[in-house]
C-alpha cells in the first residue's frame, strides 16, 4: 500500500508543477504543444527513475560532504543519455527542445526527489517515487501543452481540433500565455484543495 502511496503522491497531492512549483522554467518554456510536452515529460521521467535507482543504490558509499555533487553526476549522467538518443532518433523533437533538455540536469524536481527521498529511502519506494513525480510533472505538462496548443492554433498533436472560423489567440502560444494558463490551473487545484 505505501508503494502506491510513494507513487499517487506525485500525480496530484505533491503534483510537482502545480503544487509544488518545481520544475517551472522547461513547464513554461516547452508546453507550445503536446508532442514537446510529452518529450520534456519522458525525458525528465527518464532521468528522475534511473538516477533515483542509482542513488539509493550508492547512498551509502557517498560521504557527506560530497553528496550533492556525486548526485549531479549521476543525473548528468542520465541527462547525457536522453540527450544523445533524442538526437538520434528525434531530431525534430530535439530540435524543439533545444537547450531545456541538458538544463534537465539542474531541474529541481530530481535534484530534490534525490536529495530527499532517493538519498534517504530504499530501492523499491525511489522507484515508485520517480514513476510517480515523473507522471506528473509529464500531466502537468501535457494538460499546460493541451491547452496552450488547442488555444493558441486550435490544434492537438497536429490534428485540427477547432472549427474552421476559430481565430487562434496567439498569446496562448507566446510566454504570457503560459504564464496565465499555468497560474488559472495552479489556482484551481488550490481551490480544490480547499474543499
Amino acid at each position: 500500500m505505501t508503494l502506491i502511496k510513494e507513487f499517487t503522491k506525485g500525480l496530484i497531492k505533491e503534483n510537482p508543477v502545480f503544487v509544488m512549483a518545481l520544475g517551472l522554467c522547461p513547464t513554461l518554456a516547452v508546453t507550445t504543444s503536446v508532442e514537446n510536452a510529452i518529450g520534456m515529460g519522458l525525458a525528465a521521467t527518464f532521468v528522475l527513475v534511473s538516477s533515483n535507482i542509482i542513488i539509493s543504490l550508492i547512498k551509502n558509499l557517498i560521504p557527506n560532504k560530497i553528496r550533492i555533487p556525486a548526485y549531479i553526476v549521476v543525473i548528468a549522467s542520465f541527462v547525457t543519455i536522453v540527450d544523445m538518443v533524442m538526437e538520434a532518433y528525434l531530431p525534430a523533437l530535439h530540435k524543439n527542445l533545444g537547450l531545456f533538455i541538458p538544463l534537465i540536469v539542474v531541474n529541481c524536481i530530481i535534484l530534490g526527489r534525490a536529495e530527499a527521498f532517493a538519498g534517504k529511502n530504499k530501492l523499491l519506494p525511489s522507484i515508485f517515487d520517480g514513476f510517480g513525480m515523473g507522471f506528473g510533472f509529464t500531466l502537468a505538462l501535457i494538460i499546460i501543452g493541451a491547452i496552450r496548443e488547442l488555444l493558441g492554433v486550435g490544434e492537438l498533436l497536429g490534428f485540427s481540433i477547432m472549427p474552421a472560423s476559430y481565430k487562434p489567440m496567439l498569446v496562448a502560444i507566446l510566454a504570457p500565455g503560459a504564464f496565465l494558463v499555468m497560474g488559472l490551473l495552479m489556482g484551481l487545484m488550490n481551490l480544490k484543495k480547499k474543499d
